[in-house]
């Protein structure tokens, strides 16, 4: 799988919810070799911001040529990104990273999808792309439960918590599963670390696997320098010892191969 750079045409930017942003952008050559899971880098407009910001998929319109990436503004380069316009052009890199295994169950398999926060987007993709029963449960802060429809839509059952109360089950998701005795032939998940590290016990105790899509702060996004690495259980071919990069051999890993 080759990266592709181009100009990609900006065809939509909503906001929805409170620091939480939806573009949509024409890239038909990223989009045709794109998965669930991977993601792209962005270039800022304003040349004072040389590194690009790595967002991943949300979703991917093979046919239309299509992205579409959802992201929370957390600097200058987000707070660029929400509030540019259709028509306008934005410098794209990618597809980027490895994405989840989407053939790990069959058609009669059922697969767990859990996200929490801004870890919810790449979700939705993936929930369009396996086969057999699909079950999501995400997680909110409150009442702002973006993309919620639109996995209730995709998948066979979604279930809802939030830390306040406000929507769903009141908790995380652990709390959520537990209480609705969920479970599942294989996990995929992506969020905050907290949540991740939660649900990798939690894939160990009830033997289930898990993967796992960890965020960091990345610099080139296509891991020559080092800068988003975590621990691994092996030694890396790369860097000779036990680390991996989160931007080349993820984002997406087993949760049993790296420490965390």
């Amino acid at each position: 799988m080759s990266k592709i750079q181009c100009m990609a045409n900006i065809t939509s930017v909503t906001k929805l919810a409170d620091g939480i942003f939806s573009m949509w952008l024409l890239a038909p050559d990223i989009a045709a070799q794109a998965a669930p899971g991977q993601f792209v880098s962005l270039y800022c407009r304003n040349e004072d911001r040389l590194l690009p910001r790595p967002i991943s998929l949300c979703e991917i319109d093979r046919e239309a040529g299509a992205l579409r990436l959802v992201f929370r503004v957390a600097g200058a380069g987000t707070e660029e990104f929400s509030q540019m316009a259709p028509g306008q052009q934005i410098r794209v890199l990618g597809p980027l990273g490895n994405g989840f295994p989407c053939g790990e169950i069959g058609a009669d398999g059922k697969a767990l999808l859990i996200g929490g926060g801004i870890g919810i987007p790449p979700l939705l993709q993936l929930s369009k792309e396996l086969s057999g029963e699909v079950t999501v449960v995400v997680g909110y802060r409150d009442a702002d439960t973006f993309l919620l429809r639109e996995l209730e839509a995709s998948a066979h059952r979604v279930v809802v918590a939030s830390e306040d109360g406000s929507a769903g089950i009141k908790g995380n998701v652990l709390d959520a599963i537990r209480a609705e005795h969920i479970r599942g032939d294989a996990v995929y998940a992506c969020g905050p670390l907290p949540m991740l590290r939660g649900i990798k016990e939690w894939g160990l105790t009830e033997h289930i696997p898990v993967w796992v899509s960890m965020e960091e702060r990345m610099a080139c996004g296509i891991g020559a320098c080092l800068a988003c690495v975590c621990q691994s259980t092996d030694v890396d071919e790369h860097s000779k010892v036990k680390n991996k990069r989160i931007c080349k051999e993820g984002p997406v890993f087993l949760s049993t191969e790296i420490e965390f």
